[in-house]
């Protein structure tokens, strides 16, 4: 008797000893970043609504503008270093074959570029032969799927169109909107931003001026006969919070769960997204969700997948990818 009730206080004293560690590894920042567009509308929800609020004292959603910026602050060499980075898939596997420390999680975009024209007759790729297009991101994911398409129907992305390179989407937008190029790809939301700017959406009693033109997703199924989907962006888990594994459970249970809230709530997601990104429209941000294909796959799910996309690039352009498929340890498992 008199043992067991020496053990009762020392249990006592081992929980609040656990209780008071649990305590201490609470972060005193998360920071959550991602590109203007809507792979980063579940990070902002997650910090409107606490979803990490356990895990640290504050989150905070901080974007990324342009693939440099992306690509320094990965190396801890940008003006803010983030714990959980949206990116392009082929830099999420670049960056890991060339020695960063991360982890991907999930792919949840999978359908967010298209061709803008005011011409509605141009219907594949081809008919854009000889023809200016404004080309944001030189070297990522819009020029990238592009060439790809393009070479794969025996044309010349250099040679048979004339690419007009622009820093940003909202760039090659404003291109547009000024009439300065007739043709551009563009991803979401930047499209619906176009369209709602020139009145061209919803469709209206006179002939719009712009034209949602050719779907890179369907061209990618219907050039590979494979489905009308791409794996192009996705969630990355970076080494400040690769040794916190419920965190990374957490993450993307909450990544999943502010996803779907913003599918099913498009114009309220609209409003909160453009409270922290003042570039970007409640309207046009609401129409994007609508369109873009998404859809939370946790990465080792979408392993397939990416490799035939990844394979696809390094034919070309193995760089892009950093020379050779990631081995598995480039994949999140729980």
């Amino acid at each position: 008797m008199f043992k067991s009730w020496v053990r009762w206080p020392l249990t006592l004293l081992l929980v609040a000893a656990s209780m008071m560690t649990m305590a201490a590894e609470k972060l005193p920042k998360l920071v959550l970043s991602g590109p203007f567009a809507g792979v980063s509308n579940p990070l902002i929800h997650m910090v409107e609504t606490g979803a990490l609020k356990e895990f640290a004292d504050v989150v905070e959603f901080k974007p990324w503008n342009g693939a440099d910026q992306l690509k320094l602050m990965a190396l801890g060499k940008g003006n803010f270093q983030a714990d959980f980075i949206a990116m392009p898939s082929n830099v999420a596997a670049n960056l890991y074959n060339r020695g960063v420390d991360l982890k991907l999680m999930n792919i949840s975009v999978w359908g967010i570029l298209w061709m803008v024209s005011r011409d509605d007759s141009l219907k594949t790729l081809a008919d854009f032969k000889g023809k200016e297009i404004a080309m944001p991101f030189r070297g990522d994911m819009p020029d990238i799927l592009f060439e790809q398409l393009v070479k794969a129907e025996g044309l010349d992305p250099k040679k048979d169109f004339k690419l007009r390179y622009t820093p940003h989407p909202l760039d090659a937008m404003q291109l547009l909107i000024m009439r300065r190029v007739d043709h551009a790809l563009l991803p979401e939301p930047a499209i619906s931003m176009a369209l709602r700017k020139t009145k061209s959406f919803p469709i209206s009693v006179i002939a719009p001026d712009l034209y949602r033109s050719v779907d890179l997703q369907a061209e990618w199924g219907r050039v590979f006969k494979r489905k009308a989907q791409v794996p192009e962006a996705g969630m990355t888990a970076m080494p400040s919070v690769l040794d916190n594994p419920a965190l990374l459970e957490r993450f993307n249970e909450a990544y999943a769960e502010s996803m779907q809230w913003c599918l099913d709530n498009p114009k309220a997601a609209g409003e909160m997204v453009a409270k922290h990104i003042a570039l970007l429209a409640p309207e046009a941000v609401a129409d994007s969700i609508e369109i873009t294909k998404f859809d939370v796959v946790p990465a080792l799910q979408a392993k397939a997948e990416l490799e035939f996309f990844y394979r696809q690039l390094m034919q070309n352009l193995p760089d892009l990818v950093g020379g050779k498929l990631p081995d598995n340890g480039f994949y999140y498992t729980p």
